[in-house]
């Protein structure tokens, strides 16, 4: 398992506490590898005869912690739709797993509050049916991250839809619409669970069905094929005719013709040229790091192979 800028999660604060103990690292213990956890990891390989990349991979972990091998990547075992949805959560958010999966932001577009890997929402009314679905399968665990508000999620989620959303107004700040405590901790530590990250994957199966689509429409078949078009769909919606037609005599050029990274470059750069002005070099810099299988998005290295188990293997 790889940790670097924009990982998340126990690894990471695992790494944080030995690095603090060693005086290196003097930031908050919080599982999120920012600047200040790389430089004090690169201090670290410095020290220790390493390659000062900032990146704590086997050799570094090893060495941190007396020999001691890193931890299994789970992630890597799980369904090619849940490595999907956490790549494309990981763009959304900038941070890895499993906060990814507890994406959350106010009610700045008007849908009173939005939650998860692909930000369902109380307005549009796709958020509500993820909640019941979790007190249905887990009120255990759902009662047992809300504690005493439990009660008030369960009655805001039994009442009309003009209710929900004044009620999540009056839980954010109305300039600002950022969520106040303690519900921003409580909706991402319900993110954070398996439980809840099973529950989004379920609910994004029709976006992994309309990317299956769109690989079979373009004749590409691999992981990062599959990852590409989850991300075009979730992102951009789909292709339209005008920007298939011009991928489709990029097609024409590329020797061989089943190079199957030159076709996703050439999808890649096709529906960026097709994005709004302002949004075209973003769109494109995220869609060709899934082309090519790395890359750097909002200043975060990503490698999908590494950290995501995402390659150029057939989709199964």
């Amino acid at each position: 398992m790889i940790f670097s800028l924009g990982s998340h999660g126990d690894g990471v604060r695992r790494i944080e506490t030995r690095l603090a103990a060693l005086n290196l690292y003097t930031g908050a213990i919080d599982g999120s590898y920012g600047g200040g956890v790389e430089s004090a990891v690169k201090a670290f390989q410095a020290a220790h005869g390493l390659a000062t990349d900032g990146v704590v991979g086997e050799e570094t972990w090893k060495a941190l912690f007396d020999g001691e091998a890193p931890p299994v990547d789970q992630l890597a075992s799980a369904p090619l739709l849940h490595r999907c949805l956490a790549l494309t959560g990981a763009f959304e958010t900038s941070v890895g797993v499993p906060d990814c999966f507890a994406g959350l932001a106010g009610d700045f577009d008007g849908q009173g509050l939005s939650f998860g890997v692909v930000q369902w929402n109380l307005g549009q009314g796709t958020l509500q049916p993820l909640l019941n679905e979790m007190i249905t399968q887990h009120e255990d665990v759902l009662r047992g991250l809300f504690h005493d508000h439990f009660s008030e999620l369960q009655g805001m989620l039994a009442s009309r839809r003009d209710l929900q959303l004044e009620w999540a107004r009056n839980i954010q700040d109305p300039r600002r619409h950022a969520i106040f405590e303690p519900w921003k901790g409580l909706f991402q530590a319900l993110g954070r669970t398996p439980e809840f990250q099973a529950i989004e994957v379920e609910h994004a199966s029709a976006l992994h069905a309309a990317a299956q689509n769109l690989c079979s429409r373009f004749d590409v078949s691999s992981e990062r094929a599959l990852a590409l078009m989850f991300d075009i769909r979730v992102q951009n919606g789909s292709i339209d005719q005008k920007t298939e037609a011009k991928i489709r005599e990029d097609f024409a050029t590329i020797a061989p013709a089943d190079d199957e990274v030159a076709r996703l470059r050439a999808i890649a750069n096709r529906r960026a040229e097709a994005s709004a002005p302002a949004f075209v070099e973003d769109v494109r810099v995220r869609k060709l790091t899934i082309a090519n299988g790395s890359g750097t998005v909002h200043g975060i290295s990503w490698d999908l192979e590494a950290q995501f188990g995402i390659g150029l293997r057939r989709a199964a």
